[in-house]
């Protein structure tokens, strides 16, 4: 396997749920940590969401492993960011048989 290009500086963030004081639960993010990682498109489409017409992108995010349950090693339901973008995480496996990178399946979302 050739190496992965890591030059983009990601961070990897978590949802968290916290009371509103008013009997509710808000959702929020925070930072993992940064993570570099190689961004490769996969696939794209329009959709419709809530507030309209939504073009849906398909990444493959290539990161360096960490061992599991370490916080800077991605699991479904979080997501990196890249500057503006936002990258939610769909799945993540390992993307070579020593185990030395990880590949995340991701989805960005753009209102069009």
């Amino acid at each position: 396997m050739k190496p992965p290009n890591l030059n983009r500086r990601l961070v990897l963030e978590a949802s968290v749920s916290a009371s509103d004081g008013a009997g509710g639960q808000i959702a929020s993010w925070i930072v993992l940590g940064t993570l570099w990682g190689e961004l490769k498109p996969r696939s794209g489409r329009e959709t419709t969401g809530a507030a309209g017409p939504l073009s849906t992108a398909s990444y493959r995010i290539t990161v360096r492993d960490a061992p599991p349950g370490q916080s800077k090693r991605p699991v479904p339901g979080q997501r990196m960011l890249l500057g503006a973008r936002r990258f939610r995480i769909l799945a993540v496996t390992e993307a070579d048989v020593r185990g030395r990178y990880l590949t995340c399946l991701a989805e960005e979302e753009l209102a069009v």
